[in-house]
């Protein structure tokens, strides 16, 4: 799964990341939270949909601090929310997906 730039950029400013000699390991975490979040709740392009990439780039932050194992728990609520929300814009009942 291909990260973007912009992505990395993010989860690097987020996670308070300067240096570069990271970054090939940090889209490979990065592709294996959109593979993890499109599998669980649906397809999403990360570039475009606000709440995905923010689950996604948290998701990322616990792999990138071996805490995997704790994100699904607490973050059960916004995985569920983000499936229903992508169920819900594929049937076309609404528009709100993507910011």
């Amino acid at each position: 799964m291909e990260v973007s730039d912009d992505l990395l950029k993010k989860f690097k400013e987020r996670m308070h990341i300067s240096h570069n000699s990271e970054d090939s390991n940090l889209k490979e975490l990065l592709s294996f939270s959109i593979a993890d979040l499109q599998e669980k709740c649906g397809l999403f392009n990360v570039d475009e949909h606000v709440r995905a990439r923010e689950l996604v780039i948290d998701r990322t932050r616990y792999a990138y601090n071996d805490s995997i194992e704790f994100f699904n728990e607490n973050f059960q609520s916004q995985i569920t929310s983000l499936g229903f929300s992508l169920s819900v814009a594929e049937s076309g009942e609404s528009d709100e997906v993507s910011v």
